[in-house]
């Protein structure tokens, strides 16, 4: 069995939180307005940034997440 290197692994945990992301964006905004939502809104609490360039410039799903919750009152049970 071969081992993964410690970047291999937090590669892997990034692109897994990532797809647990975008999964939670289609379901609290469809599929289309999210995608337009991560595009082009811009986030204060992305210092400025839209959920795309924030993800691109290593902000991690998790605290992208929480802005996005922030700036569009998503009930906390779906947090």
């Amino acid at each position: 069995m071969e081992r993964r290197s410690a970047r291999e692994r937090r590669s892997y945990r990034t692109r897994v939180r990532l797809t647990h992301f975008r999964a939670l964006m289609d379901e609290e905004f469809g599929p289309v307005r999210a995608a337009s939502l991560a595009r082009d809104h811009v986030f204060a609490e992305l210092d400025g940034r839209t959920v795309e360039q924030a993800l691109e410039a290593g902000v991690g799903p998790r605290d992208v997440w929480r802005a996005v919750c922030e700036a569009y009152d998503v009930p906390p049970q779906r947090r």
